[in-house]
C-alpha cells in the first residue's frame, strides 16, 4: 500500500503510526497538523452480461495475466456510484452499453485490500469497439467459456453459480472472502 513521505496537508515529514482519539484502527498520522491519512480498500465493480443465452467475457491485455479471460470489471473512480463504475468498466473493456438489473455478488479480499461488486446485466448495445486493455470481448455459451483461463477463482465461481441459477431461472445475492485461502459464498 502507497504510504505518502509529507503530509498531504500540511506538508511535513512528522508522519507515524498511531490511533486516533475515538478511532479503533491505528493510522498514519501528522504528528504536526492531525491529519490522518486513511488506506481504504478498493472497489471493482462489474456486471454478468447475458445476451441470448451467452455470457460476455474480456481477455485481458494488461497485467496480471494478460491473455487470461475475465468478466468486464474495474476500478471504481472518485465521484462514481458502484452501478456507474460497472457500466464505465464493461463499456470501456468491451464497448457494450448495458443495463443493470439487479446486485449479484460482494466478495471481499481482504489480504489485497480489494472488495468485487457484480452485477447482473444485460446488453443494449454492441458496439465491436473496445479499450486498451482489453485483447478481445466474446460472448460465450457456457459449454464454451475458456474455464481454465479465467484468471480470479472468484470471477469462475461467480459465473459457474450465476449459470446453474439461470437455468433454474431463481438468483441470490451473495457475499463472500477469501480470508481462509478458501473461497466461500453465504446465500
Amino acid at each position: 500500500m502507497f504510504s505518502p513521505s509529507f503530509c498531504p496537508k500540511c506538508g511535513g515529514s512528522d508522519l507515524g503510526q498511531q490511533l486516533p482519539p475515538g478511532d479503533t484502527h491505528e493510522r498514519l498520522m501528522c504528528r504536526g497538523c492531525g491529519y490522518i491519512h486513511y488506506i481504504n480498500p478498493k472497489i471493482i465493480a462489474g456486471c454478468i452480461i447475458e445476451q441470448d443465452g451467452k455470457y460476455l467475457l474480456c481477455q485481458r491485455a494488461i497485467p496480471p495475466r494478460p491473455g487470461t479471460w475475465t468478466l468486464p470489471a474495474g476500478f471504481m473512480e472518485a465521484g462514481e456510484t458502484t452501478e456507474q463504475a460497472a457500466l464505465r468498466e464493461v463499456w470501456e473493456e468491451s464497448g457494450v452499453r448495458a443495463e443493470i438489473l439487479s446486485p449479484y455478488s460482494i466478495f471481499s479480499v481482504p489480504k489485497i485490500s480489494e472488495v468485487y461488486i457484480i452485477f447482473r446485466a444485460i446488453a443494449l448495445e454492441i458496439t465491436g469497439q473496445y479499450g486498451p486493455e482489453t485483447l478481445d470481448y466474446k460472448f460465450f455459451a457456457p459449454e464454451d467459456i475458456p474455464w481454465d483461463s479465467i484468471y480470479y477463482p472468484a470471477i469462475r465461481q461467480i459465473l459457474e453459480r450465476y449459470i446453474e441459477e439461470r437455468q433454474a431461472g431463481v438468483y441470490g445475492i451473495y457475499i463472500g472472502n477469501d480470508d481462509s485461502g478458501k473461497i466461500h459464498f453465504i446465500r
